[in-house]
C-alpha cells in the first residue's frame, strides 16, 4: 500500500479514538436533547440580540482585526471540511461490509465506528460554523445575514444530530459531499478574507444545488432498498432529512435567480441601452 495511504488509513480510520468510537446519548458529549436545544436557543437568542444591537458590539474590530479573524477561521473549516471528506470516504472503502451499506444501513445498527466517528465530528463542525454569523455581525454587512443563512446554520445541527440518534440511512453519502463543497465554499471565503476576490462566486451556489438535486437521486436507491428490502436503517430520520433538504433547494434556487438570473438580465438590457 502507498505510505501516504497508509498514513491517512491509520489517523483517518484505523486510530483507536476513531476505530471504537460509540455514540452514547448521555455519555458522548454533546448528546442530549437538552444540549442540542441550548446550544439552537443560544445561536438564534444571540444572533437577534446582537444583529438588533440590543446588545453593543465592541468598537474596536475594525477591517484589520476582522479580515485575519475571518481568514483563520475559513481556513480552519476548509481543512476541517477537507479531512472530513477524505475521513469519510476511507471509512467508506475499508469498513462497510458491503458498498450498498453507504446507501441502507441494516435495520437496528449502532451508532459506532469509523463512518459514526465522522458524523460526531460533522455535527460538531456545524457549531463551529455558527461563528460565521458572528463574524458577518461583527463586520455590519447585515445584508448578508439572510433567512436562508441563519435557517440553514440551525437547521442542519439537528439534521447531524438525527443522522447519530437513529443511525441514519445515506448519511455517508451526505457527508462526503457536504464537506466536499464546503472545501470550495470556504476556500472562496478565504481568498476573499485575504482580498483576493474570485471570479467563480456562482460556482458555490451552483454545486450546493447540484448536491441537492444528486442527494434526491441517491434517495431513490435507498427508498427502494428499505421497501422492497428488510427495511434501511433511521428511515424516520430520512425523512426529515428530505424535507430539510427540499425546503434548502427552495431557497439555493430562489437565491440564486435574484442573485445571478436578475443580475444577467440588468447587464443584458444596460448592454442593449449601450
Amino acid at each position: 500500500m502507498n505510505p501516504i495511504v497508509s498514513t491517512l488509513q491509520y489517523w483517518l480510520v484505523n486510530h483507536p479514538t476513531i476505530l471504537h468510537f460509540s455514540w452514547t446519548p448521555g455519555l458522548t458529549p454533546a448528546s442530549t436533547p437538552l444540549f442540542l436545544f441550548l446550544t439552537l436557543l443560544s445561536y438564534l437568542s444571540l444572533t437577534f440580540l446582537l444583529s438588533r444591537r440590543l446588545i453593543p458590539l465592541p468598537s474596536s474590530l475594525g477591517p484589520s482585526v476582522l479580515k485575519p479573524i475571518s481568514a483563520l477561521h475559513n481556513l480552519a473549516l476548509l481543512l476541517l471540511s477537507l479531512v472530513m471528506a477524505v475521513g469519510c470516504t476511507l471509512s467508506i472503502i475499508t469498513h462497510t461490509p458491503h458498498l450498498h451499506w453507504i446507501i441502507c444501513f441494516p435495520p437496528h445498527t449502532r451508532p459506532s465506528g469509523p463512518l459514526f466517528f465522522w458524523a460526531y465530528v460533522f455535527y460538531l463542525s456545524k457549531i463551529l460554523e455558527f461563528v460565521d454569523t458572528l463574524l458577518i455581525i461583527l463586520s455590519n454587512s447585515l445584508q448578508r445575514l439572510t433567512f436562508l443563512h441563519v435557517y440553514h446554520h440551525s437547521t442542519v445541527l439537528i439534521m447531524c444530530y438525527i443522522w447519530l440518534h437513529t443511525s441514519q440511512s445515506l448519511f455517508p453519502v451526505a457527508l462526503v459531499t457536504n464537506a466536499s463543497v464546503h472545501v470550495v465554499m470556504y476556500a472562496y471565503y478565504l481568498l476573499c478574507a485575504i482580498g483576493v476576490r474570485p471570479r467563480w462566486k456562482r460556482l458555490v451556489t451552483d454545486f450546493q444545488i447540484v448536491q441537492f438535486l444528486f442527494s434526491f437521486a441517491v434517495s431513490g436507491r435507498m427508498l427502494y432498498e428499505h421497501f422492497t428490502g428488510s427495511g434501511c436503517s433511521g428511515i424516520w430520520g430520512w425523512y426529515f432529512n428530505a424535507v430539510f433538504n427540499a425546503s434548502l433547494l427552495a431557497l439555493f434556487l430562489d437565491f440564486h435567480v435574484k442573485s445571478y438570473t436578475k443580475k444577467n438580465n440588468k447587464m443584458g438590457q444596460k448592454d442593449k441601452r449601450s
